[in-house]
C-alpha cells in the first residue's frame, strides 16, 4: 500500500538519488546550503507541463540570486527529459523516477480521477526545501500557469 502522506512545512525532506537530465544522478543532500524548488509534474511534453517547466526555466536567474537550483521530477525517462529540454530551451534539472521511489515519499503519486476513471498518477505538486533540508513551504495542488512566480514570491518571503 502506498502512503499518501505528503511531508509538511517544518518535516525534513526526503532523500533521494535519481539520474536528471546532465547525465549524472543527482542526489538531494547536494544541495544542502542551498534553497531547492522541487516540483512534480506527471509528463514531458504536455501542455500544463511544458508551461509549468517553461516559466521555471525563464525565472531561473531570480531563483539563482537567491541561492536557489530548480529540480523537476517526473516518471518519464532521462531520454525523455532531454528531448523535452531540448524541444522547448528548459533551463532547470529534470530528474527521472519510474519506479516512482521519491514520487511517492513526497506524496505526489496518488490517486487520480479522470471522466469518472481512477488511476494512479502524478499530482503537479511543489516543495520549497530550505538550506538545511527542512520543507518549509509546499503546494500539494498546483495549476501550472503562474505557479513559478507563485515559488518565487514565497522564496523571497522566507529567505
Amino acid at each position: 500500500m502506498i502512503d499518501f502522506k505528503i511531508p509538511a512545512p517544518g518535516d525534513p525532506a526526503p532523500g533521494f538519488c535519481l539520474p536528471a537530465t546532465s547525465g549524472q544522478d543527482l542526489r538531494l543532500d547536494d544541495y544542502r546550503g542551498k534553497w531547492v524548488v522541487l516540483y512534480f509534474y506527471p509528463k514531458d511534453n504536455t501542455p500544463g507541463c511544458t508551461v509549468e517547466a517553461q516559466e521555471f526555466s525563464a525565472l531561473k536567474d531570480d531563483f539563482t540570486a537567491l541561492n536557489a537550483v530548480i529540480l523537476g521530477m517526473s516518471p518519464d525517462s532521462v531520454k525523455s527529459h532531454q528531448g523535452f529540454t531540448g524541444k522547448h530551451e528548459l533551463r532547470v534539472d529534470l530528474l527521472s523516477d519510474p519506479d516512482h521511489q521519491a514520487l511517492e515519499q513526497f506524496g505526489a503519486w496518488r490517486l487520480k480521477k479522470n471522466y469518472g476513471k481512477e488511476y494512479m498518477g502524478v499530482a503537479r505538486s511543489t516543495f520549497l526545501i530550505d538550506p538545511s533540508g527542512v520543507i518549509r513551504h509546499a503546494w500539494p495542488e498546483v495549476k501550472a500557469a503562474g505557479h513559478a512566480a507563485e515559488v518565487l514570491a514565497k522564496l523571497k518571503e522566507l529567505s
